[in-house]
């Protein structure tokens, strides 16, 4: 679930999720915009999958866990 497997490809997985996350801010931005922009760059790439917002919830909740984003003023933040 958090990492990737034998039977579970990396852009299922929450650390790649993750990831996709940490790319889409290179400025702080809403949750729901980066919701938006993740959704709208999966629905690009055929090869990544469908995407709940479950699951997005539980990547951004691995992020703050380990310090790699913030959240201030609303907006979320990546972590220096």
């Amino acid at each position: 679930m958090i990492l990737p497997t034998k039977r579970l490809r990396v852009e299922a997985s929450l650390l790649g999720l993750g990831a996709d996350v940490l790319c889409l801010l290179n400025r702080p931005k809403t949750i729901s915009g980066v919701w938006e922009e993740l959704k709208a760059m999966r629905d690009r790439e055929q090869s990544a999958g469908s995407l709940n917002y479950e699951w997005f919830v539980l990547a951004l909740d691995l992020l703050f866990a380990v310090s790699a984003v913030t959240l201030v003023d609303g907006e979320l933040w990546r972590a220096k």
